[in-house]
C-alpha cells in the first residue's frame, strides 16, 4: 500500500477535518504559531482521547500494514542471533529493530507516499479557508459587540479568556498602522477600533514586534483615559499578555503598568488622604485597586521565570518596582505627609508581603517604629489599643477602611517585609539605615528588639482564643512567625538573635516579674508563653545556647548575672507559686512547663548543667512531682454527681499531664553523667524510669524509637548500678516492659519473624553477620550491656539450661538471650532455633562486646564457664577421621568462636597480642588463623615478648615542682625510658613524699598492719580468683612477675580489701576485680610489701579518688547520699566533664556521639575502671598512671580527650558505619602513645585545670 487513490484522499481529508475541530480549543488557545505547532506535536502526550481519533487509526494500521512485516521478519533474525549470544538485552533488540525498519525500502516508500497525500489534503483545507472568512468576519463582529457590552469584572488577571475565541495573525505593517492609530491625539472611535483589533492579535506577536515601543508609549499613556471602558480594556490585554507571554515579554508589560502608576500617584488628579479613610466602592479607586491587584498577581509570579533569564531583565522589574513603591514628590507638591501612597494599596491587596523580594526598607522601618511608639504610649496609659487585626482584616464583606486601619495595614505589610528582608544576608547588608526624624541610624539589632518589645506592648489574646485563628494579623502573632523563623535559619539567628540586646528585650517581662516592678502588658500569659518560645528554640543552638549561659562576649562580664540566671531564678519562682500577678491563672501550668523546657535545653548540655547546678532547680522539680503526685493520689475513686466527676475527671487528667511534663523535665537530667546523680538526690529515679519506659514502649509498637535523646539516656543509666536496679525493676513492673519489648522484636527478627506478616516467599539469606534488620537491636544491648547492668541482671542467675525449648518460646530477659544464643551446649537449643547460624552468631557478636569490659567477662567466666562451653563446640566442630584426629571445620561459626576464645584468653594491648580476623581469606589459605579446643592459646596470637629498655637514671630529682618538670621532659625526649623499675621507684618516692605532706594529704586514714597470714587464692571470691589468673599470666608474659606471683597478688588484694573495710559505710565486697591494684603489683615487679605500701600512702592523695575505683567504693569519705547512689566520683565528674570538654575541644566527635545514641562517659568508664587494659599496651598504662600522679588527676580527664582527638576520623567512619560503640568497645588504640599528646594535654591544663580540681574536691564530705 505505496499509493493513495482520490478516495483514500477524500477520507483523510475529512478524516483530518474532525481532528482539527476536536483540538480547536487547544489550538486557538495557543499564545503564537509556535505554540499551537506544540500542541499538535505532543498531543499524544495530553489528550487522552489521541488514540480514538480515526485519523490517528487510519495511520497506525497503514504503518502495520507497510512496516509490519519487515519488523516480522527482523524479529525472527534476532531471536535466532540472541540464541547464540551475538544480540543481548531487551533495549538492544528494540534499537536493532528500530534502526533496520527505518533503513529498509518499504519504510521510504511509505513516508514519501505520506508525504505527497498530506500535502494534497493540507491544499485543499487551506483552498477552503477563503470560504470561512465571511462567516470568521461575523463571529469577529458578534464577539465585538459583546466585549463593548460586558463588564470588566475583579478577577482581571484571569479575564483574558474572551479574546483566546479567534486568532488574526498580523503583520509588521499591519502592526505599525495600529500603533499610529492608537495615539491618544486619534479620535475615540479610531482608538477604540484599533484596540479591538490589537486584542484579537496574539500577545507574543505584538510584544515581540518593531511596532511595540510605540504601542507600549500609547498604551501608558491611554490607561489614564477617562473613559473606564477604554482603560478597562487595556488593562484586560495586559493581563492576557502576562498570562500567555513568556518572562521577556511581560516584564515590558509590568514596566509600562509601573510606569503608568507611578504617573498616576504623582499626578495632580491623585488627592487621597490616610486621614479621610478609602472607600473601596468608588468608582475610580475601584479602577486604581484593579490596576495595583494585576502589578501584584505578576510580582507573585515572576520569580518563577527569573532563573530562566538573564539578570537585566529582572533587574527592569525590579527597579520599575522600586521606583514606583518609594515615590517621592518634588517640594512643590501639595501632597502631604498623609498621602496614601501606592505601598498602601499593595498592602491592602497583599498585607503579608508575600511579593517581596527585595525592596527599599526605610520606610518600613520607620512605620513598625511609628506604631510601636503609639502602642506603648496607649499601654502605659492604661488604654486599650484598637485591635484592628481582629476586625477588618478578617471582614470580607468591608468596603471602607478608616485611617488607622490603612495605617495598620501598611505596618503589617511592612512587618513582614522586614521579616523576609533580614532572612537573607544581601538584606542584612542593608543595614544599618538612616531615617529622617531619628538621629541615630538603625541597626538590625534595633529592629528585631523592637520585634521583642512588640510581642508584649502591642495587642494580644490569650492562646486559648486564638487557636481557632487560622489567619491571625496581630503583631503578636507575626512577630511571632518571624522569630521563630530566624530561629530556624542559623546564619540569620546568629546576626539577628545572639545578642545581649535582643535577648535582654525577651527577658525584660521576666526581669519585671522577678524584681516586682509595675508592668504595662496587654496580656501577660501569651506573652511569656512567646518568650519562652522563642528562648528555648534558640538554646536549642550550640550558639543559641553559649549566649543565653555566658553572654555576648562569652565570659568576659562575669559579674553580671546572664540570661541562663535570670531564667532559672524565675522558673524557680513559678514552681514555688511565688509570682502574684499569675496566681489564678488557667494558664499556670503551661507556663511553668515552658519555662521548665528552656531549662531543659540548658541542663541536657554538661556546661548548662554546670551554671545551674547551684540554684537546685532539680529539687524545685522534684518537690513541685511529689506535691504532684500527692493531689493525683487524693482524688476520690467514686463519685455519685455526675457533674462532680466530670470536674473531677477534668482535674485528675490536668494533674495527670502536669506530673508527666515534671517526670519528662527530671528525667532529661539523666543526659549528662552529673545529671544523672542530681536525679537520684531527688528519689524519683523509680518513677522517671518507669515513665521512660511506658513513652519509650508504646514508641516500639509503633516503630519509631529513633530519638536520639532517649537512647542516650538510656545509655547513660546503663553506667550506674541504682539506675541499673531501676532498668531491672521496670522490667519486673510492666506486663510489656521495654526490654521484654525490645527482646520479642528481636527474637521475632531473628527467628519467626512477625505472626501478622504473611509470607509469600523465603527469606533472604542474611549477607553480614548481624542483619541489618537486627542491627539496632544489637547496638541498644551493647549500650545497655554495661557492667553495672550485666551485674545487676545477671548475678547469681543461673543458665536455665532446660531439656526442651518450645519453638514458641520468645526470650523476655537477658538470661535467656545467654541461654538460647550464646551458650548452646545442648541439642534441645540448637534445635529450637530455625536461623541456627544466624542467631548463634549473633549471640557471639554479642559476647565479643560484653566480653570486652573485663569485669564483664571475669562475671560471665565464673557463673558461666564461656570459655570452656566455647571450647566444646569446637572440639565437636572437626571432620570424623579413622586414621587419627580430625580437622577443624572452618564455618562462620568456629571463625566466631575462635575468635572470642582468643580475646577472652588473652589479655594485651594493641601490640602485646594479634586477635585472629572474623573473615575468610580471598587467596589461598582459607584461613590462615590456627584453631584450638583448648587452652593455652597457640603461640601465634601472643606477640613477641617486648624487649626491656635500658634504662639509665640521670642525676637526682627534685621533688614537686621540678620533679614534675623533669618529668614531662623526659616523657617527651625519651618515654621508653619511664618504666619498669625506674617508674616503681619514681612513683613509689613522689606519693611517699605526697603523703606525708599535710597540705597534698587529701583523705585522712587511720592505721593498718597487714594480714601476715600465708593467703592463698582460695580465700578470694571466683572473681577475684579468675582475675589474678589473667594478671599474673599477664605479668608473665611481659617478664614482670615470676612464678609463685599468685600468692602475693592475692596477699595485696586480701590486704587492700581489710585495709578500705575501715574506711567504708557499710561492708560490702567491691563489684568488680580491682585492676590499678594489679597494675601497681605489676608495676613493682611483684613486690607485695611495695606495693602495699605505695597503695596505703597513695590512698591519701586526691588522685587516688579517680585512679583507684575501689579506693572510694562505699566510702566513708564520700558524703552518705552519694554512697547510697552507688555513683563513683570518676562517673560524675571525671566522665561528666570529659564529655564537657569534649564538646568545646572535639565539636564533631561529640557530634558523632549524639547521633549514635551513645556517650563518651560510657567508654570512659570501661577504659578508666581496667586502666586501659586490652586498649593500650603496658608501656602505654603506666605512661597514663605515670601522668595522672605527676602532674594531677585532671590529666586522667585530658587523657581520654587525647584518646578520642586520636580517634577522631575512625569515630566518624564508624558512625556513618551506624557500629560506634561496637568499634570503641573492641577495638584497642592502635598507633596512640601518650608521650605524642603531652603537649596537648598540657594545652587543656591551661584553661581547664582551675574549674576541674575545683569540682574533684568537691566529691569529699563536709566532716571527713
Amino acid at each position: 500500500m505505496s499509493h493513495f487513490t482520490s478516495e483514500d484522499e477524500a477520507l483523510l481529508q475529512s478524516m483530518l477535518r474532525q481532528l482539527l475541530q476536536s483540538v480547536k480549543e487547544k489550538i486557538t488557545g495557543a499564545p503564537s504559531v509556535e505554540c499551537a505547532e506544540e500542541i499538535l506535536l505532543h498531543l499524544e502526550e495530553t489528550d487522552e482521547n489521541f488514540h480514538n481519533y480515526e485519523f490517528v487509526k487510519y495511520l497506525r494500521q497503514y504503518i502495520k500494514n507497510t512496516v509490519g512485516p519487515v519488523i516480522e521478519e527482523e524479529t525472527e533474525k534476532c531471536t535466532s542471533a540472541q540464541n547464540q549470544g551475538e544480540i543481548s538485552g531487551y533495549d538492544t533488540l528494540v534499537q536493532h529493530l528500530t534502526k533496520k525498519a527505518r533503513e529498509s525500502k518499504e519504510y521510504r516508500e511509505m513516508m514519501n507516499a505520506l508525504k505527497n497525500v498530506m500535502m494534497v489534503v493540507v491544499e485543499s483545507l487551506i483552498n477552503k479557508f477563503e470560504e470561512d472568512r465571511m462567516h470568521d468576519k461575523e463571529m469577529a463582529s458578534k464577539a465585538k459587540k459583546e466585549l463593548q457590552s460586558g463588564y470588566y469584572t475583579d478577577n482581571c488577571s484571569d479575564s483574558d479568556s474572551s479574546f483566546n475565541q479567534s486568532y488574526a495573525f498580523m503583520s509588521q505593517e499591519q502592526l505599525q498602522l495600529l500603533a499610529e492609530r492608537l495615539d491618544p491625539s486619534q479620535p475615540k472611535e479610531v482608538r477604540q477600533e484599533a484596540l479591538q483589533t490589537l486584542c484579537l492579535a496574539p500577545a507574543s506577536d505584538i510584544l515581540s514586534s518593531e511596532s511595540w515601543p510605540s504601542l507600549r508609549k500609547h498604551l501608558t499613556i491611554s490607561l489614564a483615559d477617562p473613559d473606564a471602558t477604554f482603560s478597562e480594556k487595556i488593562l484586560r490585554f495586559y493581563a492576557k499578555s502576562f498570562s500567555s507571554s513568556p518572562f521577556n515579554m511581560t516584564k515590558e508589560v509590568y514596566t509600562s503598568l509601573a510606569r503608568h502608576l507611578e504617573l498616576y500617584f504623582l499626578s495632580g488628579e491623585y488627592s487621597l488622604h490616610i486621614s479621610a479613610g478609602l472607600d473601596v466602592s468608588n468608582s475610580d479607586v475601584n479602577r486604581l485597586l484593579k490596576k495595583v491587584r494585576l502589578l501584584n498577581e505578576y510580582q507573585k509570579e515572576a520569580p518563577s521565570s527569573w532563573i530562566r533569564h538573564p539578570e537585566k531583565y529582572m533587574e527592569e522589574v525590579v527597579e520599575s518596582t522600586l521606583s514606583l513603591l518609594s515615590l517621592k514628590h518634588k517640594p512643590n507638591h501639595p501632597a502631604s505627609p498623609d498621602f496614601l501612597s501606592p505601598v498602601h494599596f499593595l498592602a491592602l491587596l497583599d498585607i503579608k508581603a508575600v511579593w517581596f523580594r527585595k525592596w527599599t526598607i526605610n520606610a518600613a522601618v520607620q512605620q513598625c517604629l511609628d506604631y510601636f511608639e503609639f502602642c506603648k504610649a496607649a499601654v502605659n496609659k492604661s488604654s486599650k489599643v484598637s485591635d484592628f487585626s481582629q476586625q477588618h482584616c478578617s471582614d470580607m464583606q468591608n468596603f471602607s477602611y478608616t485611617g488607622p486601619e490603612l495605617q495598620y495595614i501598611y505596618f503589617v505589610h511592612s512587618l513582614c517585609l522586614l521579616g523576609r528582608l533580614l532572612i537573607y544576608k544581601q538584606g542584612q547588608n542593608l543595614f544599618p539605615v538612616q531615617l529622617k526624624n531619628k538621629k541615630d541610624s538603625v541597626s538590625i539589632t534595633d529592629v528585631v528588639v523592637l520585634f521583642a518589645q512588640l510581642i508584649y506592648y502591642s495587642p494580644s489574646y490569650p492562646k486559648t482564643a486564638l487557636v481557632a485563628d487560622t489567619d491571625n494579623y496581630s503583631p503578636e502573632s507575626l512577630v511571632m512567625e518571624i522569630l521563630q523563623v530566624f530561629c530556624d535559619q542559623t546564619g540569620c539567628a546568629a546576626e539577628c538573635l545572639y545578642t545581649d540586646a535582643v535577648i535582654d528585650a525577651l527577658l525584660h517581662p521576666v526581669q519585671s516579674l522577678l524584681s516586682g516592678t509595675e508592668l504595662y502588658i496587654n496580656c501577660l500569659e501569651t506573652t511569656l508563653l512567646d518568650v519562652a518560645d522563642i528562648l528555648a528554640r534558640i538554646a536549642a543552638s550550640e550558639d543559641g545556647l553559649s549566649v543565653l549561659l555566658y553572654g555576648e562576649n562569652e565570659k568576659d562580664a562575669k559579674d553580671i548575672p546572664t540570661a541562663a540566671h535570670v531564667l532559672v531564678q524565675f522558673t524557680k519562682k513559678l514552681l514555688h507559686d511565688n509570682i502574684s500577678l499569675l496566681s489564678g491563672s488557667e494558664l499556670m501550668p503551661v507556663i511553668k512547663g515552658a519555662f521548665i523546657f528552656v531549662c531543659r535545653q540548658m541542663y541536657r548540655t554538661c556546661e548548662g548543667l554546670q551554671m545551674l547546678i547551684p540554684y537546685g532547680l532539680h529539687e524545685s522539680i522534684a518537690e513541685a512531682w511529689r506535691k504532684t503526685k500527692l493531689l493525683s493520689d487524693r482524688v476520690p475513686t467514686t463519685v455519685t454527681d455526675a457533674d462532680a466527676t466530670s470536674s473531677i475527671s477534668q482535674d485528675l487528667k490536668t494533674s495527670l499531664l502536669w506530673e508527666e511534663t515534671l517526670l519528662d523535665a527530671l528525667l532529661n537530667f539523666c543526659t549528662t553523667p552529673k545529671g544523672l546523680f542530681l536525679l537520684h538526690s531527688t528519689g524519683a529515679m523509680d518513677d522517671c524510669v518507669d515513665f521512660m519506659f511506658n513513652s519509650l514502649s508504646k514508641k516500639i509498637q509503633t516503630n519509631e524509637y529513633e530519638d536520639f535523646g532517649n537512647r542516650i539516656i538510656v545509655a547513660q543509666m546503663a553506667t550506674t548500678p541504682m539506675a541499673a536496679v531501676a532498668l531491672r525493676n521496670s522490667e519486673q513492673t510492666f506486663v510489656l516492659g521495654f526490654i521484654k519489648a525490645l527482646l520479642t522484636e528481636l527474637w521475632a527478627l531473628l527467628e519467626c519473624g512477625k505472626d501478622d506478616l504473611r509470607i509469600i516467599q523465603p527469606r533472604p539469606t542474611p549477607v553480614d553477620p548481624i542483619d541489618q534488620s537486627c542491627q539496632k537491636s544489637f547496638l541498644f544491648l551493647v549500650n545497655v550491656l554495661t557492667y553495672p547492668a550485666v551485674f545487676e541482671l545477671l548475678s547469681k542467675q543461673d543458665i536455665p539450661n532446660k531439656p526442651m525449648y518450645s519453638f514458641r518460646e520468645v526470650p523476655t530477659d537477658i538470661i535467656d538471650i545467654i541461654d538460647r544464643l550464646i551458650i548452646l551446649n545442648s541439642e534441645a537449643k540448637i534445635h529450637s532455633l530455625f536461623n541456627y547460624e544466624q542467631s548463634h552468631i549473633f549471640g557471639l557478636r554479642l559476647l565479643n562486646v560484653l566480653c570486652c569490659e573485663l569485669n564483664t567477662l571475669l562475671l560471665l567466666e565464673t557463673q558461666y564457664k564461656v570459655s570452656q562451653v566455647l571450647l566444646t563446640a569446637q572440639e565437636e566442630n572437626v571432620t570424623e577421621t579413622s586414621e587419627g584426629p580430625g580437622v577443624f571445620i572452618i564455618d562462620g561459626l568456629s571463625v566466631e568462636r575462635n575468635h572470642v576464645l582468643v580475646r577472652i584468653n588473652l589479655i594485651g594491648g594493641p601490640q602485646e597480642r594479634i586477635l585472629p580476623l572474623r573473615e575468610l581469606d580471598k587467596g589461598s589459605g582459607l584461613y590462615p588463623w590456627p584453631m584450638f579446643s583448648s587452652l593455652p592459646v597457640p603461640k601465634r596470637y601472643v606477640a613477641e615478648i617486648p624487649r626491656k629498655a635500658e634504662f639509665r637514671q640521670d642525676k637526682p630529682i627534685g621533688w614537686a615542682k621540678i620533679c614534675r618538670k623533669q618529668f614531662c621532659k623526659v616523657m617527651k625526649t625519651r618515654p621508653d625510658s619511664i618504666s619498669g623499675p625506674i617508674l616503681a621507684e619514681l612513683i613509689e618516692k613522689f606519693v611517699s613524699h605526697l603523703s606525708e605532706s599535710r597540705t597534698d594529704c587529701f583523705f585522712s586514714t587511720g592505721s593498718y598492719k597487714a594480714v601476715d597470714a600465708d593467703v592463698k587464692k582460695e580465700n578470694l571470691s571466683s572473681v577475684q580468683q579468675l582475675g589474678v589468673e589473667m594478671t599474673v599470666r599477664y605479668g608473665k608474659y611481659l617478664n614482670l612477675l615470676k612464678e609463685d606471683a599468685e600468692n602475693g597478688l592475692c596477699f595485696v588484694l586480701m590486704n587492700c580489701e581489710e585495709f578500705l573495710k575501715q574506711q567504708q559505710r557499710t561492708v560490702k565486697h567491691y563489684a568488680g576485680y580491682d585492676w590499678f591494684a594489679s597494675s601497681i603489683f605489676l608495676i613493682m615487679s611483684g613486690d607485695r610489701e611495695k606495693t602495699l605500701t605505695f597503695l596505703q600512702q597513695f590512698s591519701r592523695l586526691l588522685v587516688s579518688a579517680f585512679l583507684w575505683l575501689s579506693r572510694l567504693h562505699l566510702s566513708v569519705h564520700l558524703p552518705v547520699t552519694t554512697v547510697e547512689y552507688g555513683i563513683h566520683p570518676v562517673y560524675f565528674c571525671s566522665a561528666h566533664h570529659v564529655e564537657m570538654l569534649l564538646k568545646a575541644e572535639l565539636p564533631l566527635v561529640c557530634s558523632a556521639f549524639h547521633m549514635s545514641g551513645f556517650t563518651p562517659s560510657q567508654i570512659c568508664l570501661q577504659w578508666i575502671t581496667q586502666c586501659f587494659w586490652n586498649y593500650m599496651d603496658w608501656s602505654e598504662i603506666c605512661h597514663y598512671i605515670a601522668i595522672c600522679i605527676f602532674l594531677g588527676p585532671d590529666y586522667q580527664i585530658y587523657m581520654c580527650i587525647s584518646v578520642f582527638r586520636h580517634l577522631q576520623q575512625d569515630i566518624l567512619k564508624h558512625t556513618e558505619a551506624q557500629d560506634l560503640q561496637v568499634f570503641l568497645k573492641e577495638e584497642a588504640l592502635h598507633g596512640f602513645r601518650v608521650s605524642d599528646y603531652l603537649d596537648y594535654m598540657e594545652s587543656l591544663e591551661e584553661i581547664y585545670r582551675p574549674m576541674l580540681l575545683k569540682d574533684m574536691r568537691t566529691i569529699r564530705a563536709e566532716n571527713t
